[in-house]
């Protein structure tokens, strides 16, 4: 399996000045070949695209400091959009799974800026890794790669960080689990709750947040291409990567845990982008990372061997005792705890759910309909409390 190293690297004056020159070049070929695409009425090949924008391009005056970088990732540039206008077309088709790919769509100079070299382009050389016309860069090794890598993709984002991103093949890694499943419930307020009692709660973002919603009012307010507006904007890249980061890290934190502890991992398949239109819960919900934790947990089940499940999005976890299987109908946010008309069992809202997805992941599902009380009940759930287990006997 393959799998992405990634490392930071600080360049000197000459370099930086190299890198931006081949950033800008790798943006023009891709730009270039956008708009020959859209003028053409049939998308041209990936050997022409090439051959008219690059190998012609550096005749002309016009494009002759193309022939200043390496030709590697000019290739690559245009092998790149290649792939997308095909993930565009599979997707329009119904032959890509996913969520709608869209047009590909014309690079920006305030953007993050890459460029991706091949074998031929790059080599290792000790601690250092040669790039072609860039010379050799020294990133800050974490940990040793595993393999020789079949790329390296050099990027720069909007804070002007440099990295290096290699491609490696991995061997799959066999460990004993001290659990053999585990059912994980994902929220806001904790954002994740294991059907074993554990809880995490994730970083908090509000303060980060509220500087970040100053600065973009201050933002709006200035006029483009100024340079106070330049330096405005890099502060808000800064502040939005140092919540990526906080947030990363802890996604990375707590998936390998989990991973490291439990055989079979189980999830439910949540619908993030149905969610997030709730205009009220839309930002606290795109800051969690739901999507990026089951991204990372089915990766390194992978990579160590576990089994990873994702349940149905329409399993009513949260409207079911996990412990006789009655069902109670669904009930509002703002009850965390319920009590259970069957069996007078008090479910905490969340871990409930938890074990109710990792009774369905596993196939330990409740029979409901033989669960069910016979005697007249309602079915919709109470918020538990003292005076609710002393009434339980009364008919209602």
């Amino acid at each position: 399996m393959k799998a992405r190293y990634r490392y930071r690297f600080y360049p000197s004056s000459q370099q930086q000045h190299s890198l931006a020159q081949m950033f800008g070049c790798v943006r023009v070929v891709w730009n270039d070949a956008l708009a020959l695409c859209k003028q053409s009425d049939k998308k041209p090949s990936s050997a022409d695209l090439q051959k008219i924008v690059i190998t012609q391009a550096k005749n002309t005056e016009e494009r002759a400091w193309l022939g200043d970088v390496s030709c590697i990732p000019l290739q690559q540039s245009v092998a790149d959009l290649d792939a997308a206008f095909k993930n565009f077309f599979n997707s329009c088709k119904g032959k890509r799974k996913g969520s709608k790919v869209g047009y590909p769509k014309f690079k920006k100079r305030t953007n993050s800026q890459s460029a991706r070299f091949r074998v031929g382009g790059f080599s290792i050389k000790g601690d250092g890794v040669y790039l072609a016309k860039i010379r050799i860069v020294n990133p800050i090794r974490s940990r040793k790669l595993p393999s020789e890598p079949s790329s390296v993709t050099v990027i720069k984002d909007c804070a002007n960080r440099y990295f290096l991103s290699f491609v490696v093949e991995i061997q799959p890694i066999q460990t004993e689990a001290k659990n053999p499943s585990i059912g994980i419930d994902l929220g806001i307020k904790t954002f994740a709750v294991m059907s074993n009692g554990e809880k995490a709660e994730s970083p908090s973002y509000k303060k980060l947040d509220r500087k970040v919603c100053k600065l973009q009012r201050k933002l709006a307010r200035q006029p483009k291409d100024s340079k106070r507006r330049n330096v405005t904007r890099m502060r808000i890249a800064k502040l939005h990567n140092q919540i990526g980061d906080s947030r990363k890290d802890f996604l990375h934190k707590l998936s390998t845990k989990v991973i490291n502890e439990n055989q079979v991992i189980v999830l439910e398949d949540l619908n993030v982008s149905g969610l997030v239109k709730n205009r009220k819960l839309s930002r606290a919900i795109s800051q969690q990372g739901w999507y990026e934790f089951r991204r990372l947990c089915e990766a390194k089940s992978e990579k160590f061997g576990r089994e990873f499940k994702v349940i149905s999005r329409w399993e009513p976890t949260s409207q079911i005792c996990s412990d006789c299987g009655f069902k109670w109908g669904k009930i509002d946010l703002s009850i965390r705890s319920v009590l259970c008309l069957s069996c007078g069992t008090e479910q905490d809202r969340d871990e409930n759910a938890a074990r109710n997805i990792a009774q369905v992941g596993m196939g330990n599902r409740h029979d409901f309909k033989r669960a069910q009380r016979d005697c007249e009940t309602t079915s919709v759930a109470r918020q538990a409390s003292a005076s609710n287990l002393q009434n339980l006997d009364k008919p209602l």
